[in-house]
């Protein structure tokens, strides 16, 4: 009889007992999903990206289905980040979930300001940098498109945080050389990596002949861009192959899973799928573990970026 495999993974200095997080924007700060499970038997709670005020998002209508997955376009809708910390932070301490919060910005500023407030809260893990947001400095351009603001962003929150929390830059895949803004955002500070953020799409009405959502474009996420993801994360682990990566981007199944992790992905997020089936994280969990151990892994750590090896 095999023994058990050991989930656990590490993020920079944090530890996790398993791979499987939520990602950013999917279930709030997990309150939605604590009536399906108890949130301390996944990795972490990575939380919906947080920013400095209240904001009340873009206009309606903000999802629409798209094949083998879905259009969003919330706009990072939230309360901000002094309501957040005061609220939502001591729910899931109190539920011992780990915590991952993601945090946006709209200036290089706003970022290490945000930075700033989470130096003096416990029962955080790391700190996600969602620079995959429109910048209001540069023409509303996003930062993670643009190396040298992506740079700055990083730095600014390093320097604010010091070595205190693991740094996770979340990277878009809608650029020519992700390797390059990788390799530039660790350089500047980042001890990780979030892998993909939404890819940017559209839909049009035919009835109305104007595009459905409100905001136009939305991000694309669901089993539509698993082969994006996975391609991200091979040649990013590729490039930088001490780096951790998050791994995300249509993961519905435990191989979904093993295949971002063989990729190179050291934690795998879990979004789309819990819409479907709240329980998804759990679901995948479970299979992972049973994968790893019919292919003779005693550790999950072991599979991470095996598809990598020499002869593969």
């Amino acid at each position: 009889m095999s023994l058990p495999v050991d989930m656990s993974t590490t993020l920079g200095n944090a530890w996790f007992p398993t791979p499987i997080f939520t990602a950013s924007g999917c279930a709030s700060s997990g309150k939605e999903l604590a009536q399906f499970f108890p949130l301390n038997q996944v990795g972490a709670i990575v939380t919906k990206s947080v920013m400095s005020k209240p904001r009340h998002g873009r206009p309606t209508p903000r999802m629409a289905e798209t094949p083998s997955g879905m259009l969003n376009s919330i706009g990072l809708q939230g309360p901000g980040i002094d309501a957040f910390l005061a609220n939502d932070v001591p729910w899931l301490v109190e539920q011992k979930a780990r915590v991952i919060v993601s945090i946006a910005g709209e200036t290089v500023e706003e970022y290490s300001t945000l930075a700033r407030k989470l130096r003096s809260v416990s029962g955080i893990s790391a700190v996600e940098v969602n620079i995959s947001c429109p910048n209001v400095e540069n023409r509303g351009l996003v930062f993670a498109c643009d190396p040298e603001s992506s740079r700055r962003v990083i730095d600014g929150v390093r320097k604010t945080i010091g070595g205190e929390l693991p740094i996770i830059a979340k990277l878009s895949p809608d650029v020519t050389d992700l390797p390059a803004i990788a390799r530039g955002v660790v350089d500047a500070g980042a001890d990780g990596l979030a892998l993909i953020n939404t890819v940017l799409g559209m839909v049009i009405n035919i009835d109305s002949m104007r595009p459905h959502l409100g905001g136009k474009t939305g991000g694309l996420s669901g089993p539509a861009i698993k082969p994006v993801a996975v391609r991200a994360i091979y040649q990013v682990h590729a490039a930088l192959p001490k780096v951790p990566i998050l791994g995300m981007g249509g993961v519905a199944s435990g191989r979904d899973a093993l295949e971002l992790i063989l990729a190179g992905a050291s934690g795998v997020s879990v979004g789309t799928a819990s819409f479907g089936n709240p329980k998804a994280l759990i679901d995948i969990q479970n299979e992972l573990r049973d994968l790893l151990a019919a292919r003779g892994f005693a550790t999950m750590q072991q599979a991470i970026g095996y598809a990598h090896r020499e002869g593969a």
